[in-house]
């Protein structure tokens, strides 16, 4: 009789949940969106360690197990990217495994209940054995890891919002259909959007919240992405919702759910900082010289929001940060990649239904074979050994189904480089590989008459690297494999005309105050241009000496400009981009570009010398 009455209880959950949240949607004209009273005054311990209101009843305890960014990395990220202060990590089916390794810590300990919950960018920016899916190989794993929540990430709308809801709900994707042949479920787990709303009917466009019971005690899970959001993601795909107020939404949501009784609550939300140096190396589980835009977003928080499980920066941390009460409430962060899980102990009252107090460790998602000396073992081409006895059986059928599926085009050979190309930013904000890739789209378009080439930095993920990886092509070889980790966004490539005076706005527009640009970001040129800008003149007036082939640009004059079609429709907030005329596509994707480009090599580094800066 217990497994009808549990499949009976989820269908309940099921169905309750939603309406719920559809009542209290409607509530929320209702609810102030300020500072709520400071009733609780929580008192801080030691780091990562948070003691909230003093219980007055019996209690309960429950574990939630955090990450973040994910990002579809099926395999342990290779390199720096999967090292954390020297330990090799991440990877599905090691992520797994310590999921399972810290659930069973938690049991040892009496604690009863466990959830597992993540803070956006699961899918997209992914490699391409999940990409090449359209990120199911990811939902796949993150299903059978025991995934319980996570909030929508800036990622999670790459392919659109219709993308996004095929992805929870299921069914085949609409132009390739279901490539592995066995359908797509779409995500076990629910996708929480609490401030991505319609425009026509201004409610969430997935649900907003979930509410767990622990004993009793009941915890309400608010999810959400960063506000800023619409200026990372190509516009076209969210064109029909809105972002709201991180601040203001969850404000609201504690109100009307503190009205229905329910007063402690985790907010999963997509937005983050990091921790600085010194000291180095950073601990994981430290908050050493903290900041970033989740401390004002914490600070404006209801109290009863005592759990905050942040992303987006990509770092680790694990701080007690003031809300606004001026006590303060627990926030981690895990990194990315799976290279980190967040065991985070909560106490509830059950009498009060408040947290009584909170904790949180970053456990490294260990993957390598330890040797006697304490190093960790390497093969003979240098890279990290993989401990097969840590890697979860149920999740390694997933990922080889795709690995195999994948593998003729991953390790297809498309060129060559002759040195490492990286993405780290100069001193002028061109790096070696962003020349190298405007330089690609440039020739890539020739046919069309284009003479320059832009690429944002945002859109280049990883660096070429010349020593062989475990595709097992050459030194100085590049798989498709790895020309697609570069670029693994499938944007499309496009040329447009633009006055000379429309590409000095574009210019301006890399700095902040000029054309709404709230983020320093230098776009990667052509060798075909060149100009100066210095760093202290005012918004608007900064760029100089801007030359086409070693002419200075007619503002009069008219000029064929490529880019993405991420910035051409105004991505990065580079709204200038998407005031070009007489657009014309190019056949395939950017990353088609770049491995055209690199076809037969090798390709050098670029020069890194287009841009001038000035003081």
């Amino acid at each position: 009789m217990a497994q009808p009455r549990a499949r009976a209880w989820r269908i309940a959950q099921h169905l309750a949940v939603p309406t719920l949240a559809v009542a209290v949607v409607a509530l929320l004209p209702l609810a102030k969106s300020g500072a709520p009273e400071q009733t609780d005054r929580w008192t801080p311990l030691t780091p990562a360690n948070v003691s909230f209101a003093q219980k007055t009843g019996p209690t309960t305890s429950a574990q939630l197990l955090g990450f973040n960014d994910f990002h579809g990395n099926i395999d342990a990220p290779l390199g720096s990217g999967g090292l954390i202060n020297g330990t090799p990590a991440g990877g599905a089916e090691y992520l797994s495994t310590w999921l399972t390794k810290l659930r069973d810590a938690a049991k040892a300990d009496g604690v009863r209940n466990s959830d597992t919950v993540v803070a956006g960018d699961s899918i997209g920016a992914t490699p391409l054995v999940s990409a090449a899916f359209h990120d199911e190989p990811a939902i796949e794993v993150l299903n059978a890891m025991g995934v319980d929540i996570s909030s929508v990430g800036n990622h999670e709308f790459d392919e659109g919002v219709d993308e996004l809801k095929r992805i929870q709900f299921g069914g085949c994707h609409p132009v390739d259909g279901c490539q592995d042949g066995d359908g797509f479920a779409g995500a076990k787990f629910p996708y929480l959007a609490a401030n991505v709303t319609n425009k026509s009917n201004k409610l969430p466009i997935l649900l907003p919240f979930t509410i767990k019971f622990y004993d009793g005690v009941p915890v309400a899970y608010v999810g959400m992405t960063l506000e800023g959001t619409p200026s990372i993601v190509n516009p076209a795909g969210i064109k029909n919702v809105d972002f709201r107020d991180e601040v203001q939404t969850a404000n609201q949501y504690a109100t009307v759910l503190g009205w229905l009784g329910i007063k402690s609550m985790v907010l999963l939300i997509h937005e983050g900082g990091l921790q600085s140096s010194p000291p180095a190396p950073l601990d994981p589980s430290g908050c050493a010289n903290f900041a970033g835009p989740i401390t004002d977003i914490v600070k404006g928080l209801n109290p009863a929001y005592g759990v905050v499980v942040s992303g987006h920066t990509h770092r680790f941390y694990t701080c007690e940060l003031p809300n606004s009460s001026g006590a303060n409430s627990l926030v981690t962060s895990a990194g990315t990649a799976g290279t980190l899980v967040t065991d985070i102990r909560v106490s509830l009252d059950k009498k009060t239904r408040k947290f009584v107090d909170a904790s949180a460790t970053n456990v490294i998602v260990e993957n390598g074979v330890k040797l006697a000396d304490g190093t960790w073992q390497k093969d003979a081409a240098g890279n990290f050994v993989r401990n097969p006895a840590l890697a979860d059986p149920k999740i390694k059928v997933i990922a080889d189904k795709y690995r195999v599926a994948v593998a003729p085009l991953a390790n297809k050979i498309v060129g060559s480089i002759s040195g490492d190309i990286t993405n780290i930013a100069l001193a002028n904000g061109e790096s070696t590989l962003g020349d190298v890739i405007a330089d690609a789209q440039l020739k890539y378009t020739a046919s069309a008459g284009a003479q320059i080439a832009l690429m944002n930095p945002g859109g280049i993920r990883q660096s070429l690297i010349y020593a062989n990886s475990p595709g097992g092509e050459a030194p100085g070889q590049v798989t498709y494999g790895e020309a697609f980790t570069v670029q693994p966004f499938n944007n499309l490539v496009v040329t447009q005309s633009f006055t000379g005076a429309q590409i000095k706005d574009v210019l301006e527009q890399q700095f902040v105050g000029f054309g709404g640009q709230t983020v320093q970001r230098i776009l990667q040129p052509s060798a075909s241009l060149t100009y100066t800008y210095s760093a202290s003149a005012a918004a608007g007036s900064k760029v100089s000496n801007i030359a086409v082939n070693g002419t200075p640009i007619d503002p009069a004059g008219t000029y064929l400009v490529t880019t993405n079609d991420f910035l051409a429709n105004g991505g990065d907030g580079f709204t200038n981009l998407s005031l070009g005329t007489g657009r014309v596509y190019a056949p395939g994707f950017d990353v088609d570009a770049l491995t055209a480009y690199l076809t037969p090599g090798p390709v050098a580094p670029g020069p890194g010398n287009r841009i001038t800066k000035i003081a």
